[in-house]
């Protein structure tokens, strides 16, 4: 079986069931389980499903061909939009400002795009586009393009990073689970996303409601590293004592 029509019938499994398991479908299409997680991954990078242990489930808001950044920029643009606005009152005072290529912190920086003291280190391509008649200095990493996430990534990318220190780095995740922490679905963009972190004096996590106790496929980074938390609506009461006792602030 191609790889073509081993990819459309997982496409197909997946928008009838909702969720897939690895070793189900290695059964089911006679490959091996390594191939069917390069396969999940490569879904992944399309927006059509999230990788889970074990297996993958389906992103309800992009489950078909041709998902990419402009379409991910669209989906819960007004919760987006308040995330933004409630941000924006942690950089006030900040002149070195980290970002990475999601399209929310994407949507906080159009907030400050007329500020002259701002330097803005970031992999994100379409900042570049975006912000070509604004008044921030930008720094761009460099590194291989990500046609999906229009962002730059590789060894290039994170060598580029470690040679600056900046205020505070702006990202965001697919999940958040109190026990694993912040999490993420590809391994490139995480590993990227872990040398920003250090770099940084503060970290600031910005993650719609729907992220609360949704599983992703690794760990970005433990809550010990997350200094504030934006989001578009108060979390449950227990995520609001498991923020206390973490001392991570929360903006809504």
């Amino acid at each position: 079986m191609r790889a073509k029509e081993r990819l459309s019938i997982i496409k197909q499994l997946v928008t009838n069931n909702k969720k897939i398991f690895v070793s189900e479908l290695s059964d089911k299409l006679d490959v091996t389980e390594e191939t069917i997680r390069r396969d999940l991954e490569k879904l992944e990078s399309e927006g059509i499903v999230t990788r889970t242990y074990g297996g993958a489930v389906l992103n309800t808001e992009g489950s078909f061909d041709g998902v990419n950044f402009y379409n991910r920029a669209t989906i819960n643009l007004e919760e987006k939009q308040k995330i933004a606005i409630k941000a924006m009152e942690l950089l006030k005072n900040k002149t070195t400002i980290a970002a990475d290529s999601s399209s929310t912190v994407i949507e906080t920086l159009k907030l400050i795009r007329n500020r002259k003291d701002v330097v803005l280190l970031t992999n994100s391509t379409e900042v570049l586009r975006e912000f070509t008649q604004s008044e921030l200095t930008i720094v761009s990493t460099g590194g291989i393009f990500n046609k999906n996430s229009l962002s730059l990534q590789g060894s290039m990318a994170k060598d580029m990073i470690k040679r600056y220190n900046v205020d505070i780095l702006l990202m965001s995740c697919k999940g958040l689970d109190k026990e694993k922490g912040a999490l993420d679905s590809n391994e490139v963009e995480v590993e990227f996303k872990k040398v920003l972190v250090k770099q940084a004096s503060e970290v600031a996590l910005l993650v719609d409601h729907t992220k609360f106790d949704r599983s992703a496929f690794m760990q970005l980074v433990d809550f010990k590293n997350i200094d504030y938390i934006v989001t578009d609506k108060c979390p449950d009461d227990i995520w609001v004592q498991f923020f206390e006792e973490n001392k991570i602030q929360v903006l809504y």
